[in-house]
């Protein structure tokens, strides 16, 4: 299968499925080249923070409503899971007004969630007995609904793909009608065995059931997990990723449209910063796979077919020391435990790291000094209280606190630029905007400003024309410091 590629959807981009179909699979393209490729897709936007939870505000969907349902009932759950159902044959319809393939759509995702309705009540009735418990089938609960999602939108596809003459294949790893165990690694190795790329072009689930069990471990970024495992086991020459926006200098809405520029190469080290801010190209275990197999990661923009995008190399560093990308966080929660006596004694790190790392919570960054250790995180207000809870408990004599900050970095593949941070600082300030922390690391791939919420905008902004807009490098930067 050696020169195909490895290509992922977004579920933004999927909401489209016309431009997807017109700008990104077929185009130009015709005859032998239309194959050669895999498609990775993810759920329509929006449909998996119905099957799951609202991703950023945590509002609950059809599993967190069965989580906390305590009376056996299942009301909640029920009716979200309804709202799901009438939500896919919505997204249906807009696809395929009528006909045959509209009633297979239909009758594909009312199978799946019937089976799936089928599968919770069982779980309720049997866990009502004092012998069984739900929360060690939770886990399984989580991935059988979130797998609905990637289904549906491959199914789809591969139904609006055959009706435009394209071979197309739905490839499904959710492991659906599975009872054989198997790997992430078997059973994608199994699925494409069947497959001969040269004359099909595939139509994959973003989601893969394994033994191992992706969602515990890679949370919801396990689509991107499956993409770049395909792309590795099946020896792809280049991982491409559709997204609704270039990989820019900044975010466009912020700075404007007119003032960022496409990045066009990178490396993997910047990647890495952008999905530790949440403006992942690719999570960052996924895009490890992909590093160490050598294959390089292409961005593209969805609705500008013509654009090869920003391309991520293993090795590729700045022909001169420069800020590529200016980018952050808002939401971000600051976690401060103080205690008096810490100084000197072991276990505070270890206890914060364990309570955060049981809770889920995510850590965007983190600093301390002899007394106060303070993790700068990517939760909902729930996770959060949890966590509170738990320190509060472990360590009884510490004072914790809590604001909401913002995240603001300047990235790139080589800041060794002389008087970077000072002309940083220096713009931050000349804008009006408080620095609460400040974090850069010998190795110097980006450097973090922590500052208020309210003041983000204006700080990327400012930041951007400082050191970006200007083309600051090495030089620049010392005649400005």
């Amino acid at each position: 299968m050696s020169g195909h590629t490895v290509e992922k959807i977004g579920g933004t981009s999927m909401s489209d499925t016309r431009a997807v179909i017109d700008n990104v699979i077929i185009g130009e393209r015709r005859g032998q080249a239309l194959y050669r490729r895999a498609f990775v897709v993810s759920a329509y936007g929006g449909m998996t923070d119905r099957l799951l939870e609202h991703k950023r505000t945590g509002q609950p969907g059809v599993y967190a409503m069965f989580v906390a349902d305590a009376t056996g009932e299942g009301r909640g759950w029920r009716a979200a899971l309804d709202d799901l159902a009438a939500e896919a044959r919505r997204l249906n319809a807009e696809r395929f007004p009528q006909g045959e393939d509209r009633d297979a759509a239909d009758a594909f995702v009312e199978e799946r969630v019937r089976r799936a309705r089928s599968c919770l009540e069982d779980l309720q009735r049997l866990c009502a007995h004092g012998h069984f418990r739900l929360d060690g089938q939770l886990g399984a609960v989580r991935e059988m609904l979130a797998s609905i999602g990637e289904a549906h939108s491959a199914f789809n596809l591969t139904r609006e793909l055959r009706r435009r003459g394209v071979n197309a294949r739905m490839v499904d790893l959710t492991g659906w009608d599975e009872q054989s165990p198997l790997s992430l690694n078997e059973q994608i190795e199994a699925a494409f065995a069947r497959i001969d790329l040269t004359s099909e072009l595939a139509i994959v689930t973003g989601y893969a059931k394994g033994r191992e069990g992706l969602m515990a471990e890679y949370g919801r970024g396990y689509s991107e997990v499956v993409f770049s495992r395909i792309a590795v086991l099946t020896g792809a020459r280049e991982a491409i990723v559709h997204k609704e926006f270039h990989l820019s200098s900044a975010d466009p809405k912020l700075v404007g449209a007119d003032a960022v520029r496409k990045i066009g190469r990178t490396n993997y080290d910047v990647a890495d910063q952008l999905a530790n801010l949440g403006m992942e190209a690719l999570h960052p275990r996924a895009a490890g796979g992909l590093r160490q197999a050598g294959i390089p990661l292409c961005v593209r923009n969805t609705f500008e077919p013509g654009d090869q995008g920003t391309t991520i190399w293993s090795d590729f560093v700045s022909a001169e020391p420069r800020v590529e990308i200016v980018a952050g966080a808002q939401g971000i929660t600051a976690l401060e435990l103080f205690e008096q006596d810490m100084v000197g004694v072991k276990g505070y790190d270890a206890g914060i790291l364990e309570t955060l790392t049981r809770h889920r919570v995510r850590i965007v960054s983190k600093v301390s000094n002899a007394n106060t250790i303070a993790h700068y995180v990517d939760a909902n207000p729930k996770q959060i209280k949890r966590v509170i809870g738990d320190l509060e408990r472990q360590f009884p004599n510490a004072s914790i606190s809590t604001s909401r900050v913002a995240l603001v970095s300047a990235i790139g593949s080589d800041l060794n630029v002389p008087g970077l941070t000072a002309v940083a600082a220096q713009a931050l300030t000349d804008a009006g905007v408080e620095i609460l922390g400040m974090q850069q690391l010998i190795r110097r791939v980006d450097l973090q400003f922590i500052i208020n919420e309210r003041d983000y905008k204006v700080a990327v902004c400012a930041l951007h024309a400082r050191l970006v807009g200007d083309g600051v490098a090495r030089r620049s930067l010392q005649t400005a410091a």
